[in-house]
């Protein structure tokens, strides 16, 4: 079968990594001049163990079969890979109930998941002030550009062919095959598959499909602990999550470059493709704010959303958050580092998509919610992908 992949990040590769090997002849294309250019190459790096999700989800299932499968991955072929595991803490008492919550939850997915009394939690965070915690051996940090590279190799080592600075415009399904208009020309194949991140909802509309939802980007923000704050953590380190909210809050996360990152505070971005705050485009930003959906999510959270916003503007605020996890942090120790964005998809209700989102047409493979865990996910994404694009075609056949 020919099989067109929109989108070299970890998870168009993915998949056009295992369509290649069993035998299709797959063509990727992206329009960014590198694979991993947005989204997986902009993330902390993270192994996340499948803790969070509700269980029977998508993201429960994939992400914590994933986490199993990309540490194997990274293993078998040499990228750099560390499994730390982490500490999820409790700082107030009013945590105990959604901590234990949490447990539940990390168990009913398969999650290797500890209660740890505070004396407990402090033989692996010394530093860290909670009054109760969690321990997740699971979770780890890994290098996702050069997962994203072996894959890229694989791909071209079975046959197939990565075809980067090359956009997709439009494309059709017909009885026989799709016809994709890309940069350079045409191209005919069996079936095609987008997996395009922050432009997915676009190029879902661009070949005929509802994407169920609209795209809106949410910049990361983070920073880089100093020498000697960094020294007082020993490996992963998360609060409590809202469950009302997507992410995770602000945490730390020592890398593999030895540094720890403190983030990310999450604000709406001004472009979908926007890593900086004075980035700024009008189509990204009338296509966030024209959605009926995005004012109706602000609506309903505003005061966490404001508290968003203040603490990206004052590094004084976000030391406060740092400090509730690392008692002593001050803005002193802080310093700025590179911004990923999150492409989150949101419903014309105001609901935030929570669970990874696939939608299918005749010939065609969509993914357009493919946030965290999705780089995590993404072999097991791939393995998703692939029996979704089986189904729709034998349909045709």
């Amino acid at each position: 079968m020919r099989v067109i992949v929109v989108g070299a990040g970890i998870v168009g590769l993915a998949t056009a990594a295992r369509l290649a090997r069993r035998g299709d002849k797959v063509l990727v294309v992206d329009k960014e001049p590198e694979v991993a250019h947005h989204q997986t190459g902009h993330n902390s790096g993270v192994i996340h163990s499948g803790l969070y999700y509700a269980p029977g989800s998508l993201k429960a299932r994939l992400g914590t079969a994933g986490a199993a499968s990309m540490a194997r991955f990274a293993a078998e072929h040499d990228v750099p890979v560390e499994i730390t595991g982490k500490l999820v803490v409790a700082t107030g008492a009013a945590e105990h109930d959604r901590l234990r919550e949490l447990a539940r939850r990390g168990r009913a997915n398969g999650v290797p998941v500890r209660e740890l009394t505070v004396a407990e939690a402090r033989e692996h965070e010394p530093e860290i002030a909670c009054v109760g915690a969690l321990r997740v051996e699971t979770t780890g940090v890994v290098d996702y550009r050069a997962v994203s590279e072996v894959l890229a190799r694989q791909v071209r080592e079975a046959g197939g062919t990565v075809r980067l600075g090359c956009a997709l415009r439009r494309a059709r399904s017909g009885s026989r095959d799709v016809v994709a208009d890309v940069d350079g020309g045409t191209e005919a194949a069996d079936a095609l598959v987008v997996c395009a991140g922050l432009q997915a909802d676009r190029l879902a509309l661009a070949c005929g499909v509802d994407p169920g939802a609209r795209i809106v980007p949410f910049r990361g923000e983070f920073f880089d602990l100093a020498p000697a704050a960094a020294a007082r953590v020993r490996g992963l380190v998360y609060p409590v999550p809202d469950p009302r909210f997507p992410f995770l809050g602000v945490h730390l996360t020592r890398g593999l470059d030895g540094g720890v990152h403190a983030g990310p505070n999450a604000v709406l971005a001004l472009a979908r493709e926007g890593y900086r705050r004075r980035d700024v485009v009008l189509r990204d930003v009338v296509d966030s704010a024209s959605w009926p959906g995005l004012w109706r999510l602000v609506g309903r959270h505003l005061a966490p959303a404001a508290a968003e916003v203040a603490r990206s503007w004052s590094r004084t605020l976000f030391a406060a958050s740092v400090a509730a996890l690392l008692p002593g942090t001050t803005a002193d120790d802080l310093s700025p580092a590179p911004a990923g964005v999150r492409a989150q998809a949101v419903r014309r209700d105001g609901s935030l998509v929570d669970d990874f989102l696939v939608r299918t047409a005749p010939r065609q493979v969509h993914v357009i919610n493919a946030p965290s865990p999705a780089a995590t996910a993404s072999l097991e994404i791939a393995r998703h992908v692939e029996a979704e694009l089986d189904r729709t075609t034998a349909a045709l056949a």
